[in-house]
C-alpha cells in the first residue's frame, strides 16, 4: 500500500507540472509548485494566514516516533537534535526504526516543520521555522527495550532538552496505561510542555481512543476528511478528543526524501503540534494550558457536529489563524483535565502509615485467690449449697402446701357438718 502511495504522489506531481507548464507559456503566469499546491490544509485551515504573524520561530517540537531520517532536504535544517530509546537505533535518533513503519517518523516530522526547497517550493510544515527533536522508539518486536519504558524515557529527554511541544502519533489500543507513564507525563505537564496525541484510526482496528490519548491533560486529535467530516477510516472516536484536523490525502516525506500520500490521525496530530508551536511563538507568555485552550476555543464547528465537545470532533476543526490572533480569555487549568488529580483519585497507592500513640497503662487489681479444692465426695450426697438452695426450701414449700391442703379440707368438712339437719329429740 505504501509503494502505491509513493507512485500516486509522484504521478500527481508530474501531471500537475505538465499542466502548469502548458498553461504558463502563453499567459506567462507565475509558476505554482505542484507539491505546495497539494497541501490543501495550509490555506483551508488558516495556516498561511497565521504565518503573517509567526512561523513558529523560537519553538521546539519533539517527535517521539520511529525517527526522522536524514535523506529529506526539506527536513535537514529543521532537526536540531535527538536520541534513540529503542536500543537498536543510532545515538542521534536519525536512523529509522522498524521494517514496516520506518518512514512514519519522517512523515510526521515533515507535516510539523518541513522547510520546503525554496520560496513557495517543496513540502512545508505547519510551523516551518520551528525546530525538531528526533526521538526514535521501536514498536512491537523492533526494540530491545519495553515500549512503555521507551516512551517514558523519551518524554523526559524531550523535556530536559527544551521541547515546547511533544508529538505522539501512536496508540496502544487500550484505555489504561502503565504506571510508568504517570510520572513521565506529569514531568512534561509540570514543565509546561504541550503534549499532542493521535486519537487512532478505525482502519487499523481502533474503535475508540486508547492511551496515551486517554491520559488527562494531553490534546487528543481526531481526523476529518476533505469535507471536514469525521473520517470513516482515518480517525476514531472518544470523549477525550479535543480537536480535529485533516487526516486524509496528506503528504509526507520519507526518510530518503520521497514524497508520499498517506492518511491517519498520525498525520493530523503533527498538524496540531505545528499550530501549538505557532501559538507558543506568537504568545510566549502563555503556559501550556492556555495554548491548548486557544486551539480548542477558536475551533470551527464541523458540518455534522451536534454538540461541543463531541466524541467525534472534540471542540471542532482547527483554525490556525484564529488560534494565533483571536482574543481568548485566560484559564487557570488545563481544559483537557488534570493527570495529578486523576492519579490522586484512581491510583490508590498505600498511604504512609501513621505512628500509633502508645496508650497509658491501666493498673488492674489482682483477682482474689481461688478457694482451695474440697475433698472428693459422691455426687449423690448433699452439699451445703444443695441443702441451702435446694432441699430445705423444697421441703419447706412441700410442708406448707400440705398444711394448707389439710386446713382447707378440715374447714370444708366443718361446713358440711353444720349444714346437715339433726333429728328431733324426744
Amino acid at each position: 500500500m505504501r509503494s502505491a502511495r509513493v507512485t500516486l504522489a509522484a504521478a500527481l506531481v508530474a501531471a500537475t507540472t505538465v499542466m502548469l507548464g502548458a498553461a504558463a507559456a502563453p499567459e506567462a503566469t507565475p509558476e505554482v509548485d505542484p507539491v505546495r499546491s497539494m497541501e490543501y490544509w495550509l490555506d483551508e485551515y488558516g495556516i498561511e494566514e497565521a504565518w503573517k504573524t509567526t512561523q513558529g520561530q523560537g519553538t521546539t517540537i519533539a517527535v517521539i516516533d520511529t525517527g526522522i531520517g536524514e535523506g529529506a532536504e526539506e527536513l535537514e535544517p529543521a532537526v536540531v537534535g535527538g536520541a534513540d530509546f529503542s536500543g537498536i537505533g543510532t545515538p542521534n535518533g536519525r536512523t529509522p526504526i522498524g521494517e514496516a513503519d520506518a518512514d512514519h517518523g519522517s512523515w510526521v516530522g515533515s507535516l510539523a516543520a518541513a522547510r520546503g526547497t525554496g520560496a513557495g517550493k517543496g513540502m512545508v510544515g505547519v510551523a516551518p521555522r520551528a525546530e525538531l527533536l528526533s526521538l526514535s522508539i521501536g514498536f512491537g518486536e523492533s526494540a530491545t527495550v519495553p515500549f512503555v519504558d521507551q516512551v517514558a524515557e523519551a518524554m523526559r529527554w524531550a523535556v530536559d532538552h527544551g521541547a515546547d511541544v511533544i508529538n505522539l502519533s501512536f496508540t496502544t489500543n487500550t484505555l489504561d496505561w502503565n504506571r510508568a507513564w504517570d510520572d513521565a507525563f506529569l514531568y512534561a505537564f509540570e514543565n509546561d510542555v504541550v503534549v499532542v496525541v493521535a486519537a487512532g484510526n478505525r482502519e487499523s482496528g481502533t474503535d475508540q481512543v486508547g492511551a496515551p490519548a486517554t491520559i488527562p491533560g494531553v490534546l487528543t486529535v481526531g481526523g476529518v476528511d476533505r469535507d471536514r467530516r469525521a473520517s470513516n477510516t482515518a480517525s476514531t472516536q472518544g470523549i477525550t478528543i479535543g480537536i480535529s484536523a485533516p487526516s486524509e490525502e496528506l503528504l509526507g516525506l520519507s526518510a530518503n526524501g520521497d514524497l508520499v500520500i498517506w492518511e491517519g490521525t498520525s498525520g493530523a496530530a503533527p498538524i496540531v503540534a505545528g499550530i501549538a508551536a505557532l501559538v507558543r511563538s506568537a504568545h510566549p507568555d502563555l503556559d501550556a494550558a492556555n495554548v491548548i485552550n486557544r486551539i480548542i476555543r477558536t475551533a470551527d464547528p464541523a458540518p455534522q457536529q451536534v454538540s461541543v465537545p463531541s466524541a467525534l470532533y472534540g471542540y471542532g476543526t482547527i483554525n490556525a489563524a484564529a488560534a494565533v490572533t483571536r482574543s481568548v480569555p485566560v484559564v487557570s487549568e488545563n481544559p483537557m483535565g488534570s493527570l495529578s488529580e486523576w492519579i490522586r483519585l484512581y491510583r490508590r497507592a498505600a498511604a504512609p502509615s501513621n505512628p500509633t500513640p502508645t496508650p497509658t497503662p491501666v493498673t488492674v487489681a489482682p483477682l482474689p485467690e481461688p478457694e482451695p479444692p474440697t475433698a472428693a465426695r459422691s455426687a449423690l450426697l448433699p452439699t451445703a449449697d444443695t441443702l441451702r438452695y435446694g432441699t430445705v426450701p423444697l421441703v419447706g414449700l412441700s410442708l406448707g402446701t400440705i398444711l394448707v391442703v389439710l386446713g382447707v379440707t378440715a374447714a370444708a368438712r366443718r361446713i358440711r357438718s353444720a349444714r346437715t339437719p339433726r333429728p328431733p329429740s324426744r
